[in-house]
């Protein structure tokens, strides 16, 4: 429109940029995709664990594992773990039985496999364990404590903030 073919006393109109629902109908739908982007990329960085390939097998180890736990309770055992430098353990039982060679001590983090740690201790002597490898606990993490031949196990929830836990078996219940 040529300003000069108006009247003296009309305005020109405004160009398209000037006007506020112009800006509306652009931002609503940019938005939208900003946030669907944004959403995409927390969504593939924290992406989920995929599940077992052998859930079978793990699921049909369910039973086995607590008749283990059940051997633990039978047996009155208790293990004291410190994480403060090397991992040491002190294991105590109510029946007199012989302290297997080693312990197989599991963290697993509740949520995150990628921060799981695993050690083994050694028998020191009168039911002490020392390991050769330091591990640095998260705050809340699963303990699981098994010997070599896998004959008990003990498995808790601990909060390890202060790299102490005591880990026992839960009496029997009626």
């Amino acid at each position: 429109m040529n300003p000069a073919s108006l009247p003296r006393n009309e305005v020109p109109p405004a160009p398209w940029y000037r006007h506020p629902l112009v800006w509306l109908v652009i931002l609503l739908p940019a938005s939208s995709v900003v946030a669907g982007l944004s959403t995409l990329a927390v969504a593939l960085k924290n992406a989920d664990d995929t599940v077992a390939d052998n859930w079978y097998r793990e699921g049909r180890t369910i039973n086995r594992t607590m008749a283990d736990e059940q051997q633990a309770r039978r047996l009155g055992l208790s293990v004291a773990l410190d994480f403060s430098s090397l991992p040491q353990a002190t294991l105590r039982s109510d029946i007199a039985l012989p302290w297997p060679q080693t312990l197989s001590v599991s963290l697993r983090h509740p949520t995150v496999a990628a921060r799981d740690q695993q050690v083994t201790l050694h028998h020191q002597g009168q039911g002490e364990y020392l390991g050769q490898q330091a591990l640095t606990p998260e705050a809340d993490m699963i303990v699981t404590v098994t010997p070599a031949d896998g004959f008990w196990r003990l498995q808790q929830r601990a909060r390890l903030a202060d790299h102490r836990t005591l880990i026992h078996s839960a009496p029997e219940q009626p």
